[in-house]
């Protein structure tokens, strides 16, 4: 009641059954609230009430918006898909305020077999749709019209001059109406007055043809003013029509920003299963540079690692753009872009181009993988990087290699182009083997006693004393008078000492000569000498 008193209007108690008796306390609980609804079901169905029971385990078995326990005996899940019949609402009320109802269970009845009332159950509704549009209705609803009457009169009587604007259609269609048994025709589709329109609308629309359709099958038999405005807004009304319509057109394409420097951004993305294998795929945006890791599982912890071995050896990108995956949305991913300071960029759900530069990547490798021999997933793996890696792209024309590394990958193609290096080396050995088959290998130490090369007046060959080795072919040596040259390993020949007496005698002889000689002192010894050296002596 309103001030909440309860006034009950009706009462019913039973006994229970030998087999009710062995229940438990829940289910004896659960009979006694099935009982009561089965009782009073006319009352009941289709309105909203409250069970009120003092059994509180009951409150969580029978809730109305909590699903169906799945760990209780079958009989109390069998009372809950049977609940879900009703609306009600079930709340706990403590024995001692519950004093109506359990007083009857204080008072039993003798064990009396009740014959439950069959109730009459109504499964369906049909409901019939309004009765088809006739010649009749039309007829009558263009006598009551007001603009179809006038239009009806001037076909029959002629048409004035000057004409109302809602006329205006009629008065161009003028030639082509005629009147047939009360109805206004346009050649022979029928104008339809503005009270049969909805109607006609839902006759055309009721096996839902479509927007084209429908405004064809409209133009074979009816016309008025703004017909297809009217059909166009009868389709777009129709939530069935809309809920399975099409996808609307492709946006126009937006592409990615492309970066300036290599391994600015990447896109990652999973192939798989494929080849018994799931596949991490990453490319970069600037060079289009692929890695691909073949992995058992890609759980956001195997991610990882493979992103940080590959992070160990380019670098740590500044965005990384992935889809929706939970490998790729996972705290513990998240938390590891956080940590290295890498830019997350998720695509929209279920929209992959996205991310198409990491789709067509993955398509691009499970071409190639199909296509390539090996011996295991590896070996193919490995051959299908390194020739995606050193082919040009169509985009930027270089390869990948090019882009990221700036430089070429070599390979076995290598092996057909011309190296002039190689040439050129090929022939100085040549020519060196030609000229080392009449010269022979001297050498010196420092201190070996020598005579060497005199470019100025005097003696062609002078003593001299190796200081060191000045290079490969040429040594430093120094004269009698103390002064230094530096002589090319041809200019010097081994000498044999000479007594002391001599050798002073000779020496002094050799001074004279030198303080005569300005060439000599200048260390510059003449062109036509040095024009004579071989093509492949080595500089000193």
């Amino acid at each position: 009641m309103e001030n909440g008193a309860e006034k009950p209007i009706g009462f019913m108690s039973r006994t229970l059954s030998p087999v009710e008796k062995k229940y438990s306390q829940l289910d004896k609980e659960g009979l006694a609230v099935i009982f009561g609804i089965q009782r009073f079901h006319k009352y009941l169905y289709g309105r909203t009430f409250t069970i009120m029971t003092d059994h509180k385990p009951l409150i969580s078995l029978f809730h109305e918006q909590k699903p169906i326990p799945q760990m209780v005996s079958p009989r109390v899940q069998c009372w809950n898909v049977w609940l879900r019949a009703y609306e009600y609402r079930i709340i706990y009320k403590p024995g001692r305020y519950h004093g109506n109802a359990d007083a009857l269970s204080r008072l039993p009845v003798p064990e009396i077999i009740i014959q439950e009332e069959e109730n009459d159950q109504v499964l369906m509704i049909d409901v019939l749709d309004d009765a088809p549009v006739n010649t009749a209705q039309i007829r009558q609803w263009t006598s009551k019209d007001v603009t179809l009457s006038q239009v009806h009169e001037f076909i029959l009587k002629g048409w004035p001059t000057v004409t109302e604007p809602q006329i205006m259609p009629y008065y161009t269609r003028r030639l082509a109406l005629s009147v047939r048994d009360g109805c206004v025709l346009w050649g022979s589709r029928v104008v339809i007055p503005p009270q049969g329109r909805g109607l006609l609308l839902k006759l055309l629309h009721q096996s839902h043809p479509g927007m084209s359709r429908m405004k064809g099958l409209a133009r074979s038999y009816v016309w008025w003013p703004k017909m297809d405005h009217d059909v166009e807004k009868e389709v777009s009304r129709c939530e069935d029509c809309q809920s399975n319509r099409k996808s609307p057109p492709t946006a126009p394409l937006h592409p990615w920003e492309w970066p300036e420097k290599p391994w600015t951004r990447l896109h990652v993305d999973y192939a798989g299963p494929f080849l018994g294998k799931m596949f991490l795929v990453l490319i970069d945006s600037h060079s289009k540079w692929m890695d691909v890791y073949p992995m058992n599982t890609s759980t956001s912890f195997a991610t990882i690692e493979k992103l940080r071995q590959s992070f160990s050896v380019m670098g740590l990108p500044q965005m990384l753009v992935s889809d929706n995956a939970t490998c790729f949305t996972s705290t513990e991913f998240t938390s590891f872009m956080k940590q290295n300071g890498i830019q997350h960029v998720t695509s929209a759900p279920f929209h992959p181009s996205s991310n198409g530069l990491a789709e067509r990547a993955v398509q691009t490798l499970k071409e190639g993988m199909r296509k390539m021999q090996g011996p295991s997933i590896e070996t193919k793996v490995s051959r299908f990087l390194f020739s995606y890696r050193i082919t040009p792209q169509a985009t930027t024309g270089l390869s990948p290699a090019e882009m990221l590394m700036s430089r070429r990958l070599r390979s076995t193609l290598d092996l057909i182009r011309p190296d002039l290096k190689m040439k050129i080396q090929q022939k100085q050995w040549n020519q060196k083997c030609n000229h080392d088959t009449r010269a022979k290998l001297r050498s010196f130490s420092p201190g070996d006693d020598v005579y060497t090369r005199n470019y100025g007046f005097g003696l062609k060959w002078i003593p001299a004393t190796i200081e060191d080795c000045s290079g490969p072919v040429s040594y430093t040596v120094i004269i009698g008078s103390g002064q230094r040259l530096r002589r090319h390993v041809d200019q010097i020949r081994a000498r044999i000492p000479v007594p002391s007496g001599d050798l002073d005698k000779f020496l002094n002889e050799q001074d004279r000569t030198l303080e005569r000689s300005p060439e000599l002192q200048l260390d510059k010894p003449p062109e036509t000498n040095n024009a004579q050296l071989p093509e492949t002596t080595s500089p000193g």
